[in-house]
């Protein structure tokens, strides 16, 4: 934004009148054997000083070429301020969905730890069973391999917990560390139903879209002012300052000295350079509006594909809690008609495993 900012500043300078001064001091002597003598002059010295004040530098924008680039360096400035914004929207979805991410990963850990509670104690009773001659060395085989998963799972995500953590904290601009949580996963507010009907037009707030939109009007002023090169350019040069022989008189009344030049230039024969300059204006127009089309296009693939995606999440929540519901409760069934003796551990157990996996 501020390289934009200074570049706008660049093409508005070319738009107003130029002033500079300048100053020079020149002394000197001629040789007494020199081959001539003119006017009496040899072996004397001399100086001559000059001041100048450029009063007027400007190009008459008669046909708009340096209003259409400094309309050109505008739409940049704005494109980069559409720009920023956009960068700002995907930081601050990226740490949202961190954030959920790592409300996620608690969650799981707290039922892995909980599950490997559950069958820490399902181990002892199925040792106890085989020490009583009522179950096999392979049911608690089978037990201790349940065990061992949970076991696994719970280094493996809160490895997974640390990662998230320290990405969140890269995304926030801050060292690697710890994250403060606020409420839990299944204790945030649902989101608010997306009205139906919304209009198209709201897809003009998308800062990428915004953003394609200015590059598309700057590239047309460019054109524009590609165009204007081929017209006569018409130019003010004016000088005021004092000349004299004599530092002395210098500021004196006789030594001052101006001149005033208008100038008209006429390109005649550039080699094909105007035309080349018209037709890279001209492709690099195009090629901005395919990029304004394409950012269009996807900016409705991406509401598209996030309302069917907020519409059947949804379905698809609904749908696990009642099948976390009736696993939980066939779990318990079986482990009741387990150790009743009327069913075999490996249906209490598979039922144990689809569980943990449902949560």
């Amino acid at each position: 934004i501020n390289a934009a900012r200074a570049n706008l500043g660049l093409a508005r300078s070319d738009q107003f009148p130029q002033f500079a001064a300048g100053a020079d001091l020149t002394a000197s002597r001629t040789s007494l054997n020199g081959s001539s003598d003119v006017s009496g002059q040899r072996g004397k010295s001399r100086s001559f000083g000059s001041v100048f004040l450029g009063l007027l530098t400007f190009e008459l924008d008669v046909w708009g070429r340096l209003r259409q680039q400094t309309k050109a360096a505008r739409a940049e400035l704005r494109a980069s301020e559409e720009d920023r914004k956009a960068v700002q929207t995907i930081v601050v979805g990226d740490v949202a969905a961190g954030y959920f991410s790592l409300l996620e990963l608690d969650s799981e850990l707290e039922i892995a730890k909980r599950t490997l509670a559950t069958r820490q104690e399902s181990l002892r009773l199925i040792t106890l069973r085989q020490q009583g001659g009522l179950a096999t060395a392979l049911d608690v085989r089978q037990a201790e391999e349940l065990v061992y998963q949970a076991s696994q799972t719970i280094p493996d995500t809160e490895r997974q917990i640390a990662q998230a953590e320290n990405q969140l904290s890269f995304i926030l601009g801050n060292n690697p560390g710890s994250i403060t949580r606020g409420r839990p996963l299944d204790q945030q507010e649902m989101l608010p139903t997306v009205p139906s009907g919304l209009p198209s037009s709201l897809l003009e707030r998308r800062p990428d879209i915004r953003a394609a939109e200015e590059h598309l009007v700057a590239q047309g002023a460019l054109v524009s002012a590609a165009k204007r090169a081929y017209f006569p350019t018409i130019s003010l040069t004016g000088l005021f300052g004092f000349q004299s022989n004599q530092l002395s008189n210098l500021f004196s009344g006789p030594s001052k000295a101006w001149t005033f030049v208008p100038q008209i230039t006429q390109p005649i024969f550039t080699g094909g350079r105007l035309k080349s300059d018209v037709k890279f204006a001209k492709a690099q127009q195009e090629f901005a509006i395919v990029q304004y089309q394409q950012t269009i296009q996807n900016a409705f693939k991406e509401v598209s594909g996030a309302l069917v995606q907020y519409q059947k999440v949804r379905e698809i929540r609904a749908q696990q809690e009642l099948l976390v519901a009736t696993l939980r409760d066939r779990s318990r069934l079986a482990h009741l008609r387990y150790e009743g003796g009327v069913d075999t551990l490996l249906n209490a157990l598979d039922s144990d495993r689809e569980l943990f996996d449902a949560e």
